[in-house]
């Protein structure tokens, strides 16, 4: 069979090579931009973390990460952007270009202390976020998550951890994870903490498994038996509405140690953000000689928006434990295990996965060593975000081709 060729006259070389350049010049037109900048308070210039961008008008917006930083993708420029944050102002800015990295700052909201000022107005705040979160409970949400985690000793990175799980969640905490993709990295050290994961996996605001008669959790029918609450304001235009932001620690004759603050929808009673930080954090490790000492646990959640429903899933979680690593004859190690974890892709519609909820005897190792490393899922994947430090990190281990070792032996 003879393929049949097709010869351009001159004319239609010419014309072609035109018709090329002009749709050259319309898909220039029509090329997305991507933005990228930082979100600061206007007075302090402190970073705003979890502060949201949106494109005026759409559904198109990001989340900044921990250290106020963001990236988003916008269709054409002029673009007006939408930035608000809790605690702040919202505002819109007017974006001509992306050619450079922005600054926007936002001013911070008033707080306006509500006319009834009586000791129990925010245990009954407490209360009703409680009763919001127990009666929607076995509301069920399905999507993914990323997570990464940096190990740090004396400063100096030692271990590296990010996976993408599918995730099943409720209000008030993780019901289980399925793994996608992982990978891991680390150097010699005196001690590994790949099995951290656990924590964010493990830890909510509420269990409705757990016995309520004992519970210490925050959220429980014991919390004027067991904590001091303090309102230190409304965030809002107004003290009729807006977020209560409402401290908390537990109280002297307690043995377990917490403080923090949490910020409370007045009108859905859903818990936007929470903050605590557990002085007494226990932990061992697998040398018997090993000690950890001034050991300290900071866990932050930030729920998405609910509007008018009052209850909506995770959006964020951070968990930061730093501690002294004793030896009988060393001097000791500052260990610091940082992790983070984002929601996204979340919806109600249930998934044929086989989620599991977290355990203590979980190894995250042999859980990424069962899966074939893809470097083109963590090079192409745009739910992975990273500040500049973090990508130094990144870029440090993968010079070393340390994530594809993860690979099973025998796979190319």
């Amino acid at each position: 069979m003879r393929m049949s060729t097709f010869r351009f006259s001159l004319p239609s070389v010419r014309f072609l090579t035109l018709l090329l350049v002009l749709l050259g010049l319309a898909h220039l037109g029509q090329a997305q931009v991507q933005l990228r900048g930082v979100v600061r308070d206007r007075e302090t210039q402190e970073v705003l973390p979890f502060a949201s961008i949106a494109v005026l008008g759409t559904t198109n917006g990001t989340t900044t990460n921990l250290e106020g930083e963001f990236t988003l993708v916008v269709k054409q420029l002029p673009a007006q952007l939408l930035v608000s944050e809790l605690g702040h102002i919202r505002d819109t800015v007017r974006v001509t270009s992306g050619a450079e990295p922005l600054t926007i700052t936002l001013a911070s909201a008033a707080v306006a202390l509500p006319e009834v000022k009586v000791a129990s107005f925010p245990f009954q705040l407490v209360d009703r976020a409680f009763r919001n979160l127990a009666r929607n409970y076995r509301r069920t949400y399905y999507g993914r998550a990323f997570y990464r985690q940096i190990t740090r000793i004396d400063d100096e990175p030692t271990e590296l951890q990010e996976v993408v799980w599918n995730v099943k969640s409720n209000p008030a905490r993780i019901e289980g994870t399925t793994l996608v993709q992982g990978r891991y990295a680390g150097v010699q050290a005196p001690i590994s903490l790949s099995n951290f994961s656990v924590y964010a996996r493990r830890y909510g605001l509420f269990d409705i498994q757990q016995d309520s008669t004992t519970s210490l959790a925050l959220f429980s029918p014991n919390v004027e038996k067991n904590y001091l609450l303090e309102l230190k304001g409304i965030l809002g235009e107004d003290s009729t509405g807006g977020v209560a932001e409402i401290s908390f620690e537990t109280r002297p004759e307690i043995k377990y140690r917490a403080q923090g603050t949490v910020w409370i929808d007045l009108e859905t009673n859903q818990v936007v953000r929470y903050r605590v930080v557990q002085p007494s954090f226990t932990g061992s490790t697998s040398n018997p000689r090993q000690k950890f000492a001034n050991a300290k646990l900071t866990i932050e959640m930030a729920f998405k928006s609910a509007g008018t429903a009052g209850v909506a899933p995770l959006e964020l979680m951070k968990m930061d434990l730093t501690t002294d690593l004793t030896e009988p004859g060393k001097e000791p190690l500052a260990v610091n295990v940082s992790s983070f974890t984002y929601f996204y892709d979340q919806s109600t519609t249930p998934q044929r996965i086989p989620y599991a909820r977290a355990s203590l005897t979980d190894r995250d190792l042999d859980a990424i060593r069962a899966k074939p490393y893809d470097p083109e899922f963590w090079a192409n994947n745009p739910v992975v975000k990273r500040t500049p430090a973090e990508d130094e990190v990144v870029a440090a281990f993968e010079k070393k081709g340390a994530f594809g070792s993860m690979v099973k032996k025998g796979r190319k």
